[in-house]
């Protein structure tokens, strides 16, 4: 049983520090400034571990594509018909051995820069997770700073084969890579590969379109995908081999985690056997799987993730429910699907690939975030994902360059965010301010509360089921008790909570007098807890109350 909650702080490591305010619309590095490492100070981590924070994730770290020139300092160029914006996705590495030159202020010490904010961290409370890109890479991918005698990926590969159990990538043999975009983007010689290699969305073709992962290249772990997906693991494929030397390496520099990018694409096989070695190595270093398909979830954590994202099921519900599409007793049957697995599943409301609840894709306003905030922080012991910016209600809506305005916070172009930048000064608005004290409160009451982070979950939406835009729980651990109602509704609501008899049996509750304290306003509340009795509770509009009491 853990013995506090994980909440992990999601920053998009190359905006997060940046306070260039030019925001030109496809601007360069130059133009538009670019966050570094050394931005997250002591005092920046200090601050952000004051949040209950007890992860936080630098994304983007390790190098990817760019249309920005580093060949000065030694690093290959890529060609900008196949990077996608200026600065290019984080999801497009060139060298799982490097640092991203973006964000270090002295380039060819890079790696030194990273390493001591990997030490800052620490130091400030907080483990380190990175992201680890096990699908894909970008298409001139090339490693110059892999340990002496790693063979680069594709370096020994059989490019005659569309399929070798031992080759890094697949082949189009005899077909040269022709997308249906141009292939010079500006230049005055054209991108050329040949043979073409298959692109990382599962495209087996040498012709990508818009909507394909263009800009990557898939990776072979030994599944043949020309014959119906037969797999091929004995002998151990040499990309196994590989990319369990490249998690070794980064655990070694003390990371603590591994957010796995799209891990139900890479067989389950290989997990079990690179978490395994990873972990006898690294005990406590933790893997986090994006696996989107509730039919895989119970295979992946099989083989060895310690959390997955809880995405097809509670992001998309609690999402349903702020936008009024869904009633909140769907929350329960997001929760009840994965029951079983429950410690295992992470809630978020906000990332990278989402859209902002404050945008006018989503919710079109922060607030509407807070009732969901409060049910993804306190329902269950598992952990809990916020995205910088998510906390004063970053709004997602810039028309930032190659991501366009979408309702997401870019990855591929270098810009500032704006609510981040006036948090750095202190300059919030009012609305901002008063966002950021809620989330605050909410997440020190999920990283503080025993009863949340140990703590035993009653649901009691059954035996209250006259409310949908109300959700209303309780949770305990030794004799603290929290009741929990969360309001979605944009109108003060006069609750009449119910508290069943089964429910004082199974949390071990006694009926007498007690005085709760609203955790998050400090006010007193007289109770009469009595089996099958009713509590009348004021909740704000789109607030919550989070009610604690001795048994």
């Amino acid at each position: 049983m853990v013995s506090s909650k994980i909440i992990i702080y999601q920053v998009f490591t190359r905006l997060y520090g940046n306070k260039n305010t030019t925001r030109k619309e496809d601007g360069t590095l130059a133009e538009n400034g670019c966050g570094k490492l050394n931005d997250f100070t002591p005092t920046v981590l200090k601050k952000i571990r004051a949040m209950g924070v007890s992860h936080i994730w630098y994304t983007g770290v390790i190098r990817h594509a760019t249309q920005t020139d580093y060949s000065a300092y030694g690093i290959p160029r890529q060609h900008p018909a196949v990077v996608k914006g200026k600065a290019g996705s984080p999801y497009a590495i060139t060298d799982y051995y490097d640092i991203d030159p973006d964000l270090a202020v002295d380039i060819p010490n890079r790696m030194a820069e990273f390493e001591a904010l990997i030490e800052r961290s620490h130091k400030a409370g907080l483990k380190v997770i990175i992201d680890f890109v096990p699908n894909h890479v970008a298409r001139q991918y090339h490693s110059i700073c892999a340990p002496e005698g790693v063979k680069d990926l594709g370096e020994e590969d059989n490019t005659q084969n569309g399929f070798d159990p031992q080759n890094n990538f697949y082949y189009c043999p005899g077909q040269r890579f022709t997308p249906y975009f141009d292939l010079y983007h500006g230049e005055s010689e054209p991108y050329v590969e040949e043979p073409a290699k298959a692109t990382g969305n599962d495209c087996f073709h040498n012709a990508p379109g818009m909507n394909d992962w263009y800009e990557t290249v898939k990776l072979n772990y030994g599944l043949d995908y020309y014959a119906g997906r037969v797999g091929h693991f004995n002998p151990i494929p040499n990309t196994w081999d590989k990319m369990t030397d490249i998690l070794l390496f980064w655990a070694a520099k003390g990371v603590d985690g591994f957010r796995c990018d799209m891990a139900e694409m890479v067989p389950a096989a290989f997990w079990h056997w690179a978490t395994d070695k990873v972990k006898f190595r690294y005990p406590e270093v933790v893997f986090i799987g994006e696996v989107y398909n509730p039919a895989e979830y119970r295979n992946y954590l099989g083989a060895g993730f310690d959390y997955l994202y809880d995405k097809v099921g509670m992001y998309d519900v609690v999402r349903d429910v702020m936008c009024g599409r869904q009633s909140a007793h769907a929350i329960t049957g997001a929760w009840q699907a994965t029951d079983d697995i429950r410690q295992h599943m992470l809630y978020f409301l906000e990332n990278h690939d989402e859209q902002r609840i404050a945008s006018q894709f989503f919710a079109g306003d922060a607030r509407k975030g807070i009732p969901g905030l409060v049910v993804s922080a306190l329902l269950q012991q598992n952990p809990l994902m916020i995205y910088f910016g998510q906390e004063y209600g970053e709004t997602g809506m810039d028309k930032e360059g190659f991501s366009g305005q979408d309702g997401r916070t870019t990855i591929f172009d270098y810009w500032s965010v704006d609510s981040i930048v006036r948090a750095a000064s202190r300059k919030y608005t009012i609305r901002e301010k008063y966002l950021f004290d809620i989330y605050n409160k909410v997440m020190n009451i999920a990283a503080s509360e025993k009863a949340v982070a140990q703590g035993q979950m009653f649901d009691l939406m059954y035996v209250n089921g006259q409310y949908h835009r109300q959700y209303i729980f309780m949770r305990k651990a030794g004799a603290e008790v929290l009741l929990v109602v969360a309001n979605f509704d944009d109108l003060p609501a006069e609750v009449n909570v119910t508290i069943p008899a089964h429910a004082f049996d199974f949390l071990g509750i006694k009926e007498k007098n007690a005085v709760a304290t609203d955790l998050l306003s400090g006010s007193k509340l007289k109770l009469s807890l009595k089996r099958d009795g009713v509590i009348p509770i004021s909740v704000s509009p789109l607030g919550a109350i989070v009610l604690k009491f001795k048994a």
